[in-house]
């Protein structure tokens, strides 16, 4: 059996991974919103696919890859858009300011969490989301990453290991 080749196989397939997809780019993108249009985006180039899938699984994998480059494309988009903000903010003002380092400091843990997540390097923190916000098994991983299952668990190991470092230095200071 095809899957993905009709109307209600597409509203399986959304029913099955649209709250996955979604958990997974709100930990990428560390934006709801931004979550929200990468994930409909995803769902309308599964949409406009004309070839089936043999399985919903094989669906879901798909999607969750289309999903991560989309999301990957948002970050390098964002970090250009940050970038090019901070050059015309400090033209304008002369100085930077300090108050985002305090406002950080009175953030809750989850926001801290989602900060540490933005910084972390990108093939560490996509394993990480996955794993940890996906709830995938290190195979499934293995299969939407197109690595071997070794490699995803070597990388969840060092993005916790990073993790517990940036916790570390940022309690130190």
């Amino acid at each position: 059996m095809v899957w993905g080749s009709s109307e209600e196989d597409f509203d399986r397939i959304y029913e099955g991974v649209f709250s996955l997809l979604i958990r997974i780019l709100v930990r990428m993108t560390g934006d709801a919103e931004a979550a929200q249009d990468i994930c409909q985006e995803a769902f309308i180039k599964l949409h406009q696919r004309t070839e089936g899938f043999p399985s919903v699984d094989d669906a879901k994998f798909w999607l969750i890859r289309v999903a991560r480059n989309l999301a990957l494309n948002y970050e390098k988009r964002r970090r250009r858009e940050f970038t090019a903000y901070k050059k015309v903010s400090s033209l304008e003002e002369g100085k930077s300011g300090d108050s985002g380092e305090n406002e950080y400091l009175r953030k809750e843990s989850s926001l801290r969490v989602q900060e540490a997540l933005l910084r972390m390097p990108g093939k560490l923190r996509e394993v990480l989301v996955l794993k940890e916000y996906g709830d995938l098994p290190y195979k499934e991983i293995a299969a939407i990453l197109k690595i071997s299952e070794g490699n995803v668990k070597v990388r969840v190991f060092r993005a916790r290991e990073w993790l517990a470092a940036f916790f570390q230095n940022s309690e130190e200071l």
